[in-house]
This record gives structure tokens, sequence and C-alpha cells, in this order.
């Protein structure tokens, strides 16, 4: 997350909001080992989409949004954006409309292995 909150920063920034959505060891009650991220082909697309439709909702100085998809490891970070802007409000609002943006319309499933040995395939970023 550093690297992205200092490559969104500027001499004019006021604030930048950082989210990190990280692989957690657990999900519905159930025990998480590991997941991979499989990305349809239009990903980078569909992420490029809502970064600027969020520069065009919010006074920004600058938006990053990243995805990782493949193999992943309980703690890794999966989801990364930051928001630059003048002031905290835009930024944090920024970011947070983002993730969801994000949540929405990245087409990205996510398949998960749990440590009773099933796994299950759910269609979220």
């Amino acid at each position: 997350m550093a690297a992205l909150r200092n490559e969104a920063v500027s001499a004019a920034t006021g604030a930048v909001v950082t989210f990190s959505g990280d692989v957690r060891n657990h999900d519905g009650g159930r025990a998480v080992i590991s997941l991979d991220y499989e990305a349809h082909p239009s990903a980078s697309e569909v992420l490029a989409v809502v970064a600027a439709e969020i520069v065009s909702e919010y006074p920004l100085q600058s938006l990053i949004i990243e995805h990782r998809y493949g193999s992943l490891a309980i703690g890794d970070t999966a989801l990364g954006v930051a928001a630059a802007s003048a002031h905290r409000k835009d930024a944090f609002a920024a970011c947070s409309a983002a993730v969801d943006r994000v949540k929405e319309k990245l087409p990205m499933w996510k398949h998960q292995f749990f440590k009773d040995g099933t796994d299950e395939w759910v269609n979220s970023a």
C-alpha cells in the first residue's frame, strides 16, 4: 500500500486515502487456506472505466486502482485503491466509491479453498 500511496501523492495533495482488500483466513464460518482469482480478459478495461468514472465524479488529483489475480495467500492484498485530493472528505468518498464500483463491475471470480478440503467459486472481486 505504501507504493500506491507514494504514486498517488503530489505537492498539492492534502489527503490520500488508501484501501487494502486482503485475503482473510475465513469466509462464511469456514477456514480458508488459499484462493485463486480469475479475471475476464476485459478486466483491465473495466478497471480503467471505473477509474475514469470516479475521477469524473470527485475532485481528485489522482486515483490508483489495482486488483491482483492468480493464486493469493492469506494476508495478500487482492484489491488496492489510493485516492488523492486536496481535501480529506473527497479522498474518503472517492476511495469508498471506487471500492464499491470495482466490487460491482469487475469481471473477476474467486476460487476459495477451505481447510476441510472443499472449495467454492464466488463471482465477486
